[in-house]
């Protein structure tokens, strides 16, 4: 997969240099060239200066052929205008957005573009959006036998009950993340987009969640 970062800063880099590292082709924006030296000389991806949310720049910088794109420049602004643009002009499935403001996220959510304030965002929290995929342990016991686990859902599950999830998964719902904020599970809970599903479950079941999880409410019986 070929994806974009906008802002080469601390967690832009991180991003960057984990991606390649994954085996994707990564393309970095930034207004300023000295910031590239955070990449380092191992980093082969492409360096294209200039403002991430021009459209001519995001294309230097392979948009077209993104299949994901991070906003993690230093201005709110600046970010959930690129990340709109990444998604609404040039249809980049997976987009998330770095906020510095955290009363912003539910304006953004629901623009369909998964923000978290700052001062929660790692490198790992936004990989896990960017490559939503399969299950992702978040805590574990002493033992390592009971796991927290982000688990990512079909998209096909959006709309229908969280307890539909859960009962085609044999699991329960620790809890959802929802515009940046938890929510405990109740049985009228309907899955939204944007949502990330926390299960709490023993280490031995996480393939079999993931795997329930993949399939669509067609496939579950619902």
């Amino acid at each position: 997969m070929h994806i974009v970062i906008m802002g080469c800063g601390r967690v832009g880099s991180a991003l960057a240099r984990t991606l390649e590292k994954q085996g994707h082709s990564v393309a970095v924006i930034d207004q300023d060239p000295t910031a590239f030296r955070r990449l380092g000389a191992g980093f082969h991806g492409r360096r294209v200066t200039g403002v991430g949310f021009d459209q001519d720049t995001l294309k230097e910088a392979g948009i077209e052929e993104a299949g994901a794109f991070a906003a993690v420049s230093s201005g709110d602004n600046s970010n959930i205008i690129a990340a709109r643009v990444a998604r609404e002009n040039f249809g980049v499935e997976h987009v998330a957005a770095r906020i510095y403001d955290p009363r912003r996220a539910e304006v953004y959510q629901r623009l369909g573009i998964p923000t978290v304030a700052t001062v929660r965002w790692t490198a790992d929290q936004m990989l896990r959006r960017l490559l939503p995929s399969g299950a992702e342990p978040v805590w574990q016991d002493p033992s390592g036998a009971v796991q927290l686990a982000e688990v990512a859902f079909n998209p096909a599950w959006i709309g229908h009950r969280l307890a539909e999830l859960e009962e085609a998964a044999g699991v329960r719902v620790a809890f959802v993340t929802r515009v940046g904020e938890g929510v405990l599970p109740n049985p009228q809970m309907v899955v939204q987009e944007g949502d990330l599903v926390h299960v709490m479950l023993r280490r031995n079941e996480l393939t079999a969640v993931e795997a329930a999880f993949a399939q669509g409410p067609e496939e579950a019986g619902h």
